[in-house]
């Protein structure tokens, strides 16, 4: 469900967490803020038109990256490269937070191929 925040922002509530838009140049990059409750995790999933680099900010993100595990503590980044399946677990008691700076040719949110999905949403 999409909602505003009190600055304006665009909130989109998922079945995980949430995410916020920061700041979207339609030609250039989008940010996000990302919510991941605990116990829960995003699709795994790939991208064709866009790279992402996350920011953790709050808690540990465990990444996954084709495959191979990796722990992201507060503090520390992680680049998701174009085409590669990934996907961030909370497996924590306190909430995930991190910053999604997307880089590419396009945003939307259906450049998502869900590899895998908790939800029932796997293409």
């Amino acid at each position: 469900m999409i909602s505003k925040d009190s600055r304006g922002r665009e909130v989109d509530e998922r079945p995980w967490g949430s995410f916020t838009v920061l700041d979207d140049e339609l030609f250039d990059h989008k940010v996000k803020r990302i919510v991941v409750a605990p116990g829960k995790r995003l699709s795994y999933q790939r991208h064709s038109r866009r790279a992402e680099h996350w920011f953790v900010v709050n808690g540990t993100a465990t990444v996954i990256l084709d495959d191979v595990e990796h722990e992201v503590k507060s503090g520390e980044s992680i680049d998701i490269e174009l085409g590669q399946a990934h996907r961030c677990e909370n497996r924590g008691t306190t909430p995930v937070v991190f910053i999604e700076v997307q880089h590419g040719t396009y945003f939307g949110e259906d450049d998502i191929e869900r590899i895998e999905d908790d939800f029932g949403r796997a293409n």
